[in-house]
């Protein structure tokens, strides 16, 4: 896989995605998947492709000082910009496919917008049901198709005209699971119990057009590749192709919508 299907991004790249992408799109869904999971004090809790914490930091809430959050990321930037956030956690690099836990050694395993970046989902699935106890929680969160999210459905296509295919694919790369029975077949693959997978509704939300082109850019996979030249030169296609995402004081904001996969370990 290359570094966009992997979702792999470097330094520079986390620390925006941390402060922009996590405020703007995937905090929103962080405590749905908490309460998912059904956290309660004491708890150990593994949260998997964990970027730059915005789940770990939750569970850590939830669990109290009693319990242990244990983020595991394969990009080492992300768990350096986490580190830096929480402290307190205890952050691994590792791959999702061979995750440095024990057997039955956690209450629950989560994984927000990770799973369609794994190498090989089904290894990572049972991993993550290898490392929680029988009777525990996975609950794992995808984002919906590419077309349930218009903005980025048009992000997608600028890239793809200014920049080419490859751009494109860095946009279109996190909606590969978008698919309810995709999900569950995944799930259930894994010798997973009692598959739910239900659509949650989620807002994108960015305080102008340039914030959300910086955001999509700067905090993803592209950051090291696009210059400042052809940065400003997107800005400038984006203020014709996008203006219908704005509002009138200058925001952005469009559905993104995202599906909620609950099971329990056998």
């Amino acid at each position: 896989m290359t570094d966009i299907e992997r979702g792999q991004v470097a330094a520079s790249a986390a620390d925006v995605y941390e402060e922009f992408f996590v405020p703007a799109l995937f905090g929103q869904f962080a405590g749905r998947v908490c309460d998912a999971a059904r956290l309660a004090p004491r708890e150990r809790v593994v949260d998997v492709a964990c970027g730059t914490g915005v789940i770990a930091r939750i569970a850590q809430e939830r669990v109290g000082d009693g319990g242990v959050v244990i983020g595991v990321d394969l990009n080492e930037a992300m768990l350096t910009t986490a580190a830096r956030v929480t402290p307190t956690v205890d952050w691994r690099r590792a791959p999702a496919e061979d995750l440095p836990l024990g057997d039955d050694s956690v209450d629950a395993a989560l994984s927000q917008f990770g799973l369609m970046f794994f190498e090989d989902r089904h290894a990572a699935l049972a991993e993550l049901h290898r490392v929680v106890r029988p009777g525990g929680r996975v609950v794992v969160a995808t984002w919906c198709e590419l077309s349930r999210s218009p903005g980025y459905a048009e992000m997608t296509e600028l890239l793809r005209d200014e920049l080419g295919d490859e751009a494109a694919r860095s946009l279109e790369q996190p909606y590969v699971l978008g698919d309810p029975d995709e999900v569950t077949d995944l799930l259930r693959g894994a010798g997973l119990r009692d598959v739910e997978v239900r659509e949650e509704p989620g807002t994108a939300r960015f305080e102008s057009l340039r914030a959300w082109l910086h955001t999509d850019i700067r905090g993803w996979t592209l950051a090291e590749t696009v210059s400042d030249e052809v940065f400003d030169r997107l800005s400038a296609a984006a203020r014709a192709r996008l203006a219908g995402f704005v509002g009138t004081g200058g925001e952005v904001e469009f559905d993104a919508p995202a599906l909620l996969a609950t099971a329990t370990a056998g």
